[in-house]
């Protein structure tokens, strides 16, 4: 697969596209690309070209000559609701619920998180969470980018109006994931922190509709649990 780069804007066909500075720096001087070479460019909203890589009045440039039309997108809508973690798992999450198919990200601050942000952290956190959403869609091959969430509150998300199934993994409860229906429409998984979810917590997100599901016998860490329930459910009813 030639190089693929995120440009969020309007493609056509037989369109000279300027690319943008950072995506041209990261082509010409970083990855070393030569005028002529092919690759590939994508609006993060659906749209791929084939393009050729060229000189534009002295600026790197792409002649997109050929719409791809593969979708890559998985059938399910998982969003994967996960509590901070520390150092980089966050980055290791986003980076894998992505190259699964994950269609979104939400950031939670649960009780016994870790992890806390506050003040100008938070901002520049999703920020950069959402440039690990873009590097991982470059590599991965989707069309869509995994949407990063701004951070919420554990109550806070669970006071939102319900916008399809919500799944809590719980160790020690629920039905095991295997024995679960088919998602009729959009599932959002939550996952909790290094300490796990507090009693009030769990009994919060099941008075919200949260139902409660467990990964087998063996307690998985944090940064485990979301990326295994996403490949489970994508082997149960997704596409692979």
């Amino acid at each position: 697969m030639p190089p693929r780069f995120h440009c969020p804007l309007q493609l056509s066909l037989g369109q000279d596209l300027l690319l943008p500075a950072e995506v041209a720096h990261h082509a010409v001087r970083v990855l070393r690309l030569r005028y002529g070479e092919d690759v590939v460019v994508f609006d993060g909203a659906g749209e791929e070209y084939l393009g050729e890589l060229l000189d534009l009045a002295g600026k790197p440039a792409v002649r997109l000559r050929e719409r791809l039309l593969v979708e890559r997108e998985a059938p399910l809508r998982i969003t994967l609701v996960q509590a901070l973690a520390v150092a980089d798992k966050m980055d290791w999450i986003v980076q894998k619920a992505v190259e699964l198919g994950a269609a979104a990200f939400q950031p939670i601050e649960a009780e016994r998180c870790v992890l806390k942000l506050a003040g100008d952290r938070v901002g520049k956190r999703i920020e950069h969470w959402r440039q690990v959403a873009v590097s991982a869609a470059e590599q991965c091959g989707r069309k869509r980018l995994c949407e990063v969430h701004a951070l919420a509150r554990l109550p806070a998300w669970l006071g939102q109006p319900d916008v399809g199934e919500r799944w809590i993994l719980a160790p020690e409860e629920g039905r095991a994931l295997s024995e679960m229906p088919r998602p009729a429409g959009p599932v959002s998984l939550l996952i909790g922190p290094e300490g796990g979810w507090s009693d009030k917590e769990l009994a919060a997100a099941q008075a919200a509709g949260c139902r409660p599901v467990r990964l087998g016998p063996r307690v998985l860490r944090t940064e485990t649990a979301g990326l295994a329930a996403i490949a489970a459910m994508m082997a149960l009813w997704g596409d692979y």
